[in-house]
């Protein structure tokens, strides 16, 4: 199984045009079976989504995972999951987590294979995002199925916010700035039985213009 983490900032690329379409080609690119976004919906007003989610579904075979609470969302807090159509969805939730900012992950559980996909998108201060994964650590023990959590950490020195406590963490490799690379905040932790195939920075012409981060990817066996 093929996932993806990308945060989109709004679709707005590094020209500071939005063009959801471009966002769409680089998801054509990858090829995902599940994909975490970050940053799908706008900040303000009624927080409507981005993406052309026809497009989404009559091309790549997409559909947004059940977690938006606001009729235009396509997720909760910016945070939503595509998840192709042959896949099987058994559960949906929004995960509170403790932040000034309005912060949550969102998840999806598949009934086959039994796996647990979470998006997140850390807060920018360390001490809050070290209780953000003390519950999300919560979460996952609780849990009987093995998991994945993905999304934009935010934590700029590797090693800072214990998040290997979670489980084992996997990072593709430097993805902000798409301009020039120089942070690994995108990242993967495999929490339960889940193998790591290969995992990479999708790096492209598309990429490079599309967000200021660039997506990362990963291969499991579950």
């Amino acid at each position: 199984m093929r996932l993806a983490s990308y945060n989109i900032r709004k679709a707005v690329g590094l020209d500071w045009r939005r063009d959801p379409g471009r966002i769409c080609d680089v998801l054509a690119e990858i090829d995902a079976d599940i994909v975490v976004l970050q940053e799908a919906d706008k900040r303000i007003g009624a927080r409507q989504g981005v993406l052309p989610l026809d497009r989404l579904s009559q091309e790549l075979g997409y559909r947004l995972a059940d977690v938006a609470i606001r009729p235009k969302s396509h997720g909760w807090h910016g945070n939503a999951l595509l998840v192709r159509e042959r896949l099987s969805i058994a559960e949906t939730r929004r995960i509170d987590l403790p932040s000034v900012e309005p912060r949550g992950a969102v998840s999806a559980r598949l009934s086959d294979p039994a796996l647990e996909v979470i998006g997140v998108h850390l807060g920018l201060n360390s001490a809050t995002r070290r209780r953000q994964l003390a519950v999300l650590g919560d979460h996952v023990r609780a849990a009987r199925h093995p998991a994945v959590i993905a999304g934009d950490f935010n934590e700029w020195r590797r090693g800072s916010d214990h998040v290997e406590e979670l489980g084992l963490v996997i990072e593709p490799g430097a993805s902000f700035h798409a301009s020039v690379p120089v942070a690994a905040l995108d990242k993967f932790v495999l929490c339960g039985p889940v193998r790591p195939v290969s995992f990479h920075v999708h790096r492209s012409a598309l990429s490079a213009r599309a967000s200021d981060h660039l997506p990362v990817v990963l291969e499991i066996e579950t």
